[in-house]
């Protein structure tokens, strides 16, 4: 498949959360390395096992973070977990294994576009030298269904889509910021 994806590129695994199979993805990731095959993990980036350490700081080209939210109880109210921290610290050693990285942010009106959760990202990525990209996900219903298939509730039924308004006013904050920000 090597000729299918040419020489801009290569392998992403992405989830559910793919570094909970972090120490299959080892061997995976040295074997494409041996290939000169270019490496992709998109993670929610809370995983801190060794394995998991390696593939973030060693074996991937690439990893772009999914940053799910900026205090550890937003944390808690989007994901049902506290790890802020742990993702903190992964990131924090992507950039200090000097590999480039993406930042991913969902923006959810009323639990992570406000100004101090804009400010927090700020101020915690925007002297990193590694990261070269920013990209404001805005958020979307289309997995709804999924819930409601499993008979499940969905904890942001009552949530609207954000606005053009909402994006634009998000991207020029950040913008001077960061080398890249782009609104998906």
């Amino acid at each position: 498949m090597k000729n299918y994806f040419g020489d801009d590129g290569g392998v992403t695994v992405s989830g559910g959360e793919p570094m909970l199979q972090s120490k299959a993805l080892i061997p995976f990731f040295e074997a494409l390395k041996a290939e000169n095959i270019h490496t992709n993990i998109d993670t929610n980036g809370v995983v801190r096992t060794p394995e998991a350490q390696k593939l973030i700081s060693e074996l991937s080209d690439l990893v772009m973070f999914d940053v799910k939210a900026t205090t550890d109880e937003g944390f808690q109210s989007l994901t049902g977990v506290s790890r802020l921290q742990a993702m903190l610290s992964n990131i924090r050693l992507r950039e200090e294994s000097q590999r480039p990285f993406w930042l991913r942010y969902v923006l959810v009106p009323g639990f992570t576009d406000d100004e101090s959760s804009l400010d927090w990202l700020i101020e915690q990525f925007s002297e990193m030298n590694y990261l070269e990209r920013f990209e404001i996900l805005p958020y979307h219903k289309l997995g709804e269904y999924k819930w409601e298939a499993l008979e499940m509730q969905y904890q942001l039924k009552d949530v609207a889509e954000n606005t053009a308004e909402q994006l634009e006013r998000i991207e020029k904050k950040l913008n001077p910021h960061f080398k890249k920000v782009i609104v998906k």
